[in-house]
């Protein structure tokens, strides 16, 4: 074996599952396009390429977690048990969500089994997540922080597509889910930040992740009902002056070292200018489309910047190494 294979196979142990976010921010990056391109009444050409890209990572990612899982199953049982890495192995099934919604405009025979196998692996990890967080033994407050709302978000964005496939009572039923859990964690997360040692480096990009449960919420309910009401526009200014509030922090994300977690910028901002351009579609005000137009330029540059820091930190070894 040559030595960058056996650096590779050394690696592998320690491949994270938060990697699986960086799906999450390119496939949301894709689908804002996608609503964009809907909104300008453009075609950019652009949709393809951009699911095909998304989808051909998630294919990698999840080909090397399969790998790991075979050759390392203590490792991957491990992070199954991790008081905090236990809560990104939604991001799978929330990719598979994510890539159905990409493909829904490109070929609905593509779209259905991927929203099929996306939501129902998505409710297993829900109750298996659920069933930990009612019998552990050993969290504690210090342990909570946003990314306890991903399994939350994904049940809640299962109508996006759910709803255009014909599968409406069962949208209802997971975004029903989803608010559950959304209004119960969004308490305990500001009892943390509020009265408790301030989040770990490593996880603050993770209150992003506050925007997409109200931001996605939005997307979902209006899908579901086909209208915009009084639950819709108060989901909508959630995650409108949720983004505000981080977007006043910002000084404070600028001086944070890179970590896999600055993923986590990308699919709630996805989330908030899909969210604004439908407030657009819904209400008529240009100032909402505006608002999604500068969220997705902003989103562009995000997501190409986590790209190239990634890409260097793979290149330096500083991901895939423990304790990363």
């Amino acid at each position: 074996m040559n030595a960058p294979a056996m650096s590779a196979a050394r690696r592998l142990p320690n491949l994270p599952i938060s990697f699986f976010a960086m799906v999450m921010g390119l496939t949301g990056l894709t689908i804002a396009w996608e609503k964009a391109q809907h909104v300008f009444a453009t075609d950019l050409h652009i949709n393809p390429w951009m699911a095909g890209i998304s989808a051909s990572v998630f294919a990698v990612l999840a080909l090397l977690y399969v790998s790991k899982l075979a050759l390392h199953r203590g490792a991957v049982l491990g992070e199954l048990r991790h008081p905090v890495k236990l809560n990104f192995f939604p991001t799978i099934s929330i990719s598979l969500l994510l890539l159905s919604i990409a493909f829904l405009p490109v070929d609905a025979r593509i779209s259905e089994p991927l929203w099929l196998s996306g939501a129902a692996l998505h409710l297993v990890f829900t109750l298996y997540v659920v069933n930990v967080w009612m019998h552990h033994e050993h969290f504690e407050i210090k342990h909570m922080n946003p990314a306890w709302f991903i399994p939350a978000v994904g049940n809640v964005l299962v109508p996006v597509a759910g709803v255009p496939l014909g599968y409406t009572d069962v949208s209802w039923f997971f975004f029903s889910v989803g608010m559950l859990f959304w209004g119960m964690l969004l308490t305990i997360i500001f009892y943390r930040v509020l009265f408790h040692h301030p989040i770990d480096e490593r996880l603050m990009p993770t209150l992003f992740i506050l925007i997409a449960p109200p931001a996605v919420g939005f997307i979902a309910y209006t899908r579901l009902i086909g209208e915009l009401d009084t639950l819709a526009r108060v989901l909508y200014f959630s995650g409108l002056f949720l983004t505000l509030l981080l977007f006043t922090q910002v000084r404070h994300f600028a001086r944070l070292q890179f970590f896999l977690s600055w993923w986590a910028y990308s699919f709630p901002l996805a989330a908030i200018s899909i969210a604004s351009m439908l407030m657009h579609e819904l209400s008529g005000g240009i100032a909402y489309l505006w608002i999604g137009a500068g969220l997705l330029l902003l989103l562009s540059a995000i997501v190409l910047l986590l790209l190239v820091r990634t890409a260097i930190a793979v290149f330096r070894h500083q991901i895939c190494v423990e304790g990363h």
